[in-house]
C-alpha cells in the first residue's frame, strides 16, 4: 500500500469541512491544523487527534505536513498558497483563488517556480450530474451552444456576516464581493467549463437586506468567445432560501438543471420516442428527489462530498506526478469574470474580461 500523503489545514470556519474530508478520503491523512482561534483550533484538534498550530508559519515547518489546505479569508488565500508552496507544501485552496488576479498569478507563478501542486476547490465539477453535462457538451450532442442561464437564489441571514471572524464576509478587501463572488462563483465557474471563456460582461448589482459593504444581489449579462450569450443572477437576500437554477441550450437541445437535478433533457434525436426514452433514462438517474437541508439556506448543507474527492484527486497527482485536476489556471478566468462584472456595475459599461487585471 502506497504510503498516505499527510494535510495540514489553515482556517476552521469551511476549514473544518475540509478535515472531515481529508479523514475519510483515500490515502490521505490528517496530521495538523491552524487557527489563531482557540476556541475553534481545540475542540478540532481534539475530535480528530491532531496537532494544533496557532502560529501559521510554525505549521508550514511540520516536516509530515505535505499538502496545505488553505480555508481562510478568500483575500488570503494566495498569500498563504504563497508560503506553503516556499516551504514545499503542496496546497489546495479554497474558492475563490484569490480576489485579486495580480495575486493569483502570483500564486500560479509561485507553483510553476517551486513545482510543487496548487488546486482550487470547485468541487460542482466533480458531481456526476455535472459530469453528465460536460460529457454531451464535449460529444457535440447539444450542437453549436447557444446561451447558459445561472440563477441562484440564496438566503443568507444577517448573522452570517456579522458572526464571521472579523466580519469578513461581505467586505470588498478579504470577500472580494458578496453573492457573486463568496456564493455565486461555483455557478459562474460551471457556466464557463460548460461554455468556454467569457469575451464581455455587463452587470449591476445591490445591496437589499443586509448591512454589507459588497452586494447582496447581482445581475449581469455574459457574451461568450463561442457568441452564445448567458445570464447570471446571484442573491443571498431571497428568503426563505431557493433552488439553484442552469439552463443550458445549443441548436439541437437544452438541458435544464436544478440545484444537482435534471429537470429537462431533451436532444434531438430521430424520433420524438426516441428523445422521450433518453430523457426518462437522464430522469431516473439524475431526476428531482426530496431533500432536506440545502446550501440555499444553509452554509454547511453541503449535498456532495466533492472536498474529499478534491483531496483524493491531489493524493493521486502527487503519486503519479500529475497536474490537479483544477489548477490555479482553471480557476482564474472565473474570478476574472466576476471582477469584470463589478467593473461594469462600478462604470455602467460592458466591460471586456481580459481587459480586468
Amino acid at each position: 500500500m502506497a504510503e498516505e500523503v499527510g494535510f495540514g489545514v489553515v482556517g476552521l470556519g469551511m476549514g473544518q469541512t475540509h478535515c472531515r474530508d481529508i479523514a475519510d478520503a483515500q490515502g490521505a491523512r490528517l496530521v495538523a491544523v491552524c487557527d489563531v482561534d482557540e476556541g475553534r483550533l481545540n475542540p478540532v484538534a481534539e475530535k480528530y487527534r491532531v496537532k494544533k498550530y496557532a502560529r501559521y508559519e510554525e505549521m508550514l515547518r511540520d516536516s509530515e505536513i505535505d499538502v496545505v489546505n488553505v480555508c481562510t479569508y478568500s483575500g488570503m488565500h494566495a498569500d498563504m498558497a504563497i508560503a506553503a508552496m516556499e516551504a514545499g507544501k503542496h496546497v489546495i485552496g479554497e474558492k475563490p483563488a484569490d480576489v485579486s488576479l495580480a495575486k493569483i498569478d502570483a500564486m500560479v507563478a509561485t507553483s510553476r517556480r517551486t513545482g510543487r501542486k496548487l488546486q482550487v476547490i470547485f468541487q460542482e465539477r466533480f458531481m456526476p450530474v455535472n459530469r453528465k453535462i460536460k460529457e454531451a457538451i464535449e460529444a457535440g450532442r447539444l450542437g453549436r451552444l447557444i446561451g447558459c442561464h445561472g440563477d441562484l437564489r440564496w438566503w443568507r441571514a444577517q448573522s452570517y456576516y456579522d458572526n464571521s471572524a472579523d466580519h469578513w464576509r461581505g467586505t470588498w478587501r478579504w470577500d472580494g464581493g458578496g453573492s457573486l463572488m463568496n456564493q455565486g462563483i461555483h455557478t459562474v465557474d460551471l457556466m464557463q467549463w460548460f461554455m468556454g471563456p467569457v469575451e464581455s460582461v455587463f452587470g449591476v448589482i445591490g445591496v437589499y437586506t443586509h448591512k454589507v459593504e459588497t452586494e447582496d444581489k447581482a445581475a449581469a449579462v455574459l457574451r461568450f468567445e463561442s457568441g452564445g450569450i448567458g445570464t447570471i443572477n446571484t442573491m443571498t437576500c431571497a428568503y426563505p432560501g431557493l433552488a439553484t437554477e442552469l439552463f443550458i441550450q445549443g441548436e439541437r437541445g437544452a438541458i435544464e438543471k436544478s440545484d444537482s437535478n435534471i429537470r429537462t433533457w431533451r436532444i434531438q434525436a430521430e424520433t420524438k420516442e426516441a428523445e422521450e426514452a433518453e430523457q426518462a433514462g437522464v430522469l431516473a438517474q439524475f431526476g428531482p428527489e426530496e431533500k432536506g437541508a440545502s446550501l440555499s439556506s444553509d452554509p454547511n448543507a453541503l449535498p456532495f462530498r466533492g472536498h474529499r474527492v478534491q483531496v483524493e484527486d491531489m493524493v493521486q497527482a502527487i503519486r503519479e506526478g500529475r497536474a490537479p485536476t483544477i489548477t490555479g489556471e482553471h480557476a482564474r478566468h472565473a474570478v476574472a469574470i466576476n471582477l469584470a462584472i463589478y467593473e461594469s456595475a462600478r462604470t455602467g459599461r460592458e466591460v471586456r474580461v481580459r481587459d480586468v487585471g
